[in-house]
């Protein structure tokens, strides 16, 4: 316990407290006896002496107190204290001003050293322990299946509103982050710039990088535009992609929702969006739930769309070449306006192919992708193969 200090040091302390804007003397604990001690008899402070100064600084630091600040105090008692110390400044002997301020000094250096120590161990443990929390609100906030009471006092201190209407937005490296904190910190920086610090959070999940933001142009209960989502993904597809590490990034944005439960239903489809992206193949790299709706509607019934996929698709997989080729020729045809020297430069290969294997699928198949009436059907059981990733993988219920 610090013991009562001499009214002199009381003031040295008071008008260094002062010089450092206001922080509290009680975090110089002993410092200064220890100061004015080291000038009389020139003894270095004891390990427990400079172990209670570490002790002060992690206080410090969890009292939200800048590092700066506290090195301030510690520095302008020093230079008070030395100002005031009766016996040097009623001393004539240069020798001993000499040897009193050396062991001054050597006070000085350790107690700050370890001060700033006990500071820096400090902000490392909040991090640390800020991260876990910011981790695990994360995971109920996208899980949708937590206390509603809970979540709200624990997302108060991230400036989390869960009335707001919110959008999830998933970013996926091509590789694995060396550094996910430098990718975190760069978002924040340009995201907390541009939307503010409230309402945003960005945290890592299940190797992705996860960015709720508030979506202000989206009225509770009313459809967004779909280009604000596209706001959303291409600001934090913009500032990923300067990364050193991780490129090509693919973004997907889920839509606008109000409330708790909607910040798990745009993550949800943010995710299926991410996830539909790598089906089909995509070369965009932001995709938007809003750009993949017809495939939702697709796949809502997904034993009919099996179905049609079997009756329509299936007889492909007789072809010498396999399926996969003349789907993928299907797929460009459709997408070209059903313009074969479009398709033929897509697929890199002759017009001639391409009219050879539309040919083939009709033969096979029975249904003519040159014919409009056909053309419907074939193209939303492609649509439907590319969504349950056929012939790469079994369709669910026939394996």
């Amino acid at each position: 316990m610090t013991e009562p200090q001499p009214a002199w040091l009381a003031e040295v302390a008071t008008a260094a407290s002062a010089d450092a804007g206001g922080v509290p003397v009680e975090l110089l604990g002993d410092y200064l006896p220890m100061l004015a001690d080291a000038a009389v008899s020139g003894r270095r402070p004891r390990r427990a002496e400079l172990d209670a100064v570490g002790r002060l600084g992690r206080q410090a630091a969890e009292q939200g107190i800048s590092a700066g600040r506290v090195v301030q105090l510690y520095l302008s008692a020093a230079q008070r204290l030395w100002q005031h110390l009766p016996m040097v400044a009623r001393s004539r002997d240069s020798e001993f001003v000499r040897a009193a301020a050396a062991a001054v000094l050597h006070v000085v250096d350790d107690a700050v050293a370890t001060l700033a120590e006990g500071y820096a161990v400090a902000r490392r443990d909040l991090v640390r322990r800020e991260e876990t929390l910011r981790r695990e609100l994360v995971d109920d906030l996208l899980r949708g299946d937590s206390d509603l009471g809970s979540l709200v006092q624990r997302a108060e201190p991230f400036g989390l509103d869960l009335a707001r209407v919110h959008q999830v937005a998933l970013a996926a490296p091509v590789r694995r982050l060396p550094d996910t904190d430098a990718a975190i910190s760069a978002l924040e920086a340009v995201i907390f710039d541009r939307l503010g610090d409230r309402d945003v959070l960005v945290a890592t999940k299940e190797g992705l990088l996860v960015v709720l933001a508030p979506a202000e142009a989206a009225a509770a209960g009313r459809t967004a535009p779909a280009g604000q989502e596209d706001d959303l993904g291409r600001l934090v597809h913009g500032e990923l992609d300067r990364l050193r590490h991780g490129r090509p990034w693919r973004v997907a944005v889920g839509r606008p929702h109000p409330g708790l439960y909607g910040i798990a239903r745009s993550y949800e489809e943010a995710r299926e969006a991410l996830t539909m992206a790598g089906r089909l193949h995509t070369d965009k790299s932001v995709i938007t739930a809003h750009d993949l709706l017809v495939y939702r509607v697709l796949l809502r019934d997904q034993p009919a769309m099996v179905d049609l996929v079997v009756a329509v698709l299936s007889p492909l997989a007789r072809a010498r070449v396999g399926a996969a080729p003349l789907l993928d020729t299907l797929d460009a045809y459709f997408a070209t306006g059903a313009v074969a020297t479009e398709a033929a430069r897509r697929l890199r290969v002759s017009v001639r192919t391409v009219t050879y294997r539309l040919d083939r699928i009709r033969t096979l198949t029975g249904y003519d992708a040159t014919d409009p009436a056909h053309r419907f059907t074939l193209q939303a059981a492609v649509l439907g193969a590319k969504v349950l990733n056929w012939p790469a993988e079994a369709l669910p219920g026939t394996a």
